[in-house]
């Protein structure tokens, strides 16, 4: 049995997550809210929320954990022609635009929308109105992609001193995920993150470059990271 989360509970110990012996890696606990004061404990803990509509706020520590070295992104020969179509407008017509935080409720919404695969979302209206809330704060960012005025592409995740935990991102035109990503990624490494919290293993990501890590190197790393000063100008960097 998982333990169940009354408002001022706190978390358990990261160790007592279920195995995939019980059926469910990674669950730790269940129930509380997803307040500011809630997300950001749980951050720090190594700990994030993860689960359906209709179902209980759902909190999971997975081991091993996936993640991204800003250092180790792989940027594919096609998507390194994209990048430098995308930085050539920047510089010249402007078609397309990298914006950081200018529209992050779009991009929640954008990666809660329907996928052409026909899978559901996690990104609730409990989720999007937490995560907003620590947007306001100024901890939660959208990294964001824009084609003659309209938002295309985008990803955002919450950012602690100097850890980075990637959410979710979106794709409206070919790459332009990757795109949102690849930035943020040159951001984040030029402002001394390594780490990326990837949260949980799939082909995609390890595509990208993530790679699964132990739940202790994880942690880690995590409790030095976050007692770094936090990042306070979040703009683009253009790509060399």
């Amino acid at each position: 049995m998982i333990p169940w989360l009354e408002s001022n509970t706190p978390f358990p110990d990261v160790s007592t997550a279920l195995t995939e012996r019980d059926g469910a890696a990674g669950l730790l606990a269940a129930g509380g809210d997803l307040s500011p004061r809630r997300l950001l404990e749980a951050y720090r803990h190594g700990i994030f929320p993860w689960f359906s509509e209709g179902q209980p706020v759902l909190w999971w520590s997975t081991d091993p954990r996936m993640v991204l070295y800003t250092e180790r992104f792989t940027v594919s020969h096609s998507l390194k022609k994209t990048l430098k179509k995308v930085q050539k407008s920047m510089d010249t017509d402007g078609r397309w635009q990298i914006r950081f935080d200018s529209a992050f409720e779009q991009v929640m919404q954008a990666c809660a929308a329907p996928r052409k695969d026909g899978a559901g979302t996690w990104i609730s209206a409990d989720i999007m109105r937490g995560y907003c809330a620590l947007h306001r704060r100024g901890y939660a960012h959208s990294s964001e992609v824009w084609l003659d005025g309209r938002l295309v592409g985008g990803a955002y995740g919450v950012c602690i001193g100097r850890m980075f935990y990637g959410e979710s991102m979106f794709a409206r035109v070919s790459d332009a995920s990757k795109v949102a990503l690849a930035y943020l990624v040159h951001f984040l490494k030029s402002n001394g993150v390594e780490m990326i919290d990837c949260q949980q293993e799939t082909s995609h990501l390890a595509s990208l470059g993530a790679v699964p890590i132990s739940r202790q190197t994880f942690l880690s790393h995590l409790r030095t990271a976050i007692e770094k000063e936090p990042i306070t100008n979040w703009q683009p960097l253009a790509l060399s």
